[in-house]
């Protein structure tokens, strides 16, 4: 029986005491060269860097073919970055590294709803639709009422919080990627006096975020998918209350348990109820011979004070959608 050729792995390296002495030199010169750092937190981030750098290098007993391949996919990633694609999010997203990051930022507090990935595709100064309005302007898709409340921890209603809302078409492209200066699919409105809001926009559906460049490659080379799951973004804000930026998900979508920026979590899957053509509307609206979808998001703020506030976070120009 013939064996097939496997690639040595770290295990199959014996290290001698020698050997391993002058590695941890080397590590403790990297760190000791940063001692001066002016900034208390630049030279705990920097130190932490180098001895987890050069651990990893140790751990899997990196080849220098292998170091220029890697030199090679890091200069790719930012030949294609430009003021419109941001890879190297992209990559951090794929990594984990953004919903690690957005984890250690928005600390679990009581009830609070919980956080996911910015996205690339959040715009300044959407247009305002008062309660009931429709955010998809023109987007496709088939029609979607959302309601729900904002309230804090202690179950009170927050009245006047302004809620950002955005979304890609039933194509999978925000209106930001069609370059002809359209605005669809993205709104912001407040909400009433009780904390109540409302709106119409369109049913999520899934789509791949930009798989063309090195991330792409990346993910090809290891047999995962660019797809996303579903979702429709949302970002709450209300004085004295922590900022928060999450999504919606659709339940039943095959995409949740393979989420490419792995965003979702289970308490922001939510139930899309199909409609058929000709079933009322909650407000009356008449959609003729449609379908249509409605779903309710109840967002619960924490205290601005509950753990680090990640606001917007540097997510905002990613790619990651």
């Amino acid at each position: 029986m013939t064996s097939t050729p496997t690639t040595p792995s770290a295990a199959d390296h014996t290290i001698e005491d020698a050997q391993r002495e002058r590695e941890e030199e080397l590590v403790q010169r990297v760190v000791d060269s940063f001692a001066g750092t002016p900034d208390d937190r630049l030279r705990e981030i920097m130190g932490a860097a180098v001895r987890h750098l050069h651990g990893f290098l140790r751990e899997v007993r990196l080849t220098e073919e292998e170091w220029r391949q890697g030199i090679d996919f890091l200069t790719a990633i930012g030949h294609i970055t430009d003021d419109r694609r941001q890879e190297f999010i992209l990559l951090s997203d794929t990594l984990g590294a953004s919903m690690q990051t957005i984890a250690i930022n928005n600390q679990a507090y009581a009830d609070a709803t919980e956080a996911t990935v910015f996205g690339p595709f959040f715009v300044e100064d959407a247009p305002r639709v008062e309660l009931g309005g429709d955010i998809a302007g023109g987007a496709t898709g088939q029609p979607c009422w959302v309601e729900g409340t904002v309230r804090d921890t202690a179950g009170r209603p927050v009245p006047g919080a302004r809620i950002e809302v955005w979304e890609a078409d039933e194509d999978g492209f925000y209106d930001v990627q069609y370059g002809d200066g359209r605005t669809a699919g993205r709104a912001h409105l407040f909400s009433d006096e009780d904390g109540g809001y409302r709106f119409w926009a369109v049913t999520p559906t899934p789509y791949p975020i930009p798989h063309d460049g090195p991330v792409g490659a990346m993910l090809a080379a290891t047999g995962r998918s660019p797809m996303r799951a579903s979702h429709l973004h949302f970002m709450v804000t209300a004085p004295g209350l922590r900022t928060l930026v999450t999504h919606i998900f659709v339940r039943g979508d095959e995409l949740l348990a393979s989420d490419s920026v792995f965003g979702v979590k289970d308490s922001l899957v939510m139930d899309f109820v199909e409609h058929p053509a000709g079933t009322p509307t909650p407000d009356g609206r008449d959609l003729a011979d449609r379908s249509w979808a409605s779903t309710r998001f109840d967002v619960v703020l924490a205290p601005g004070d509950a753990g680090v506030d990640a606001g917007v976070d540097a997510g905002a120009d990613t790619d990651g959608r």
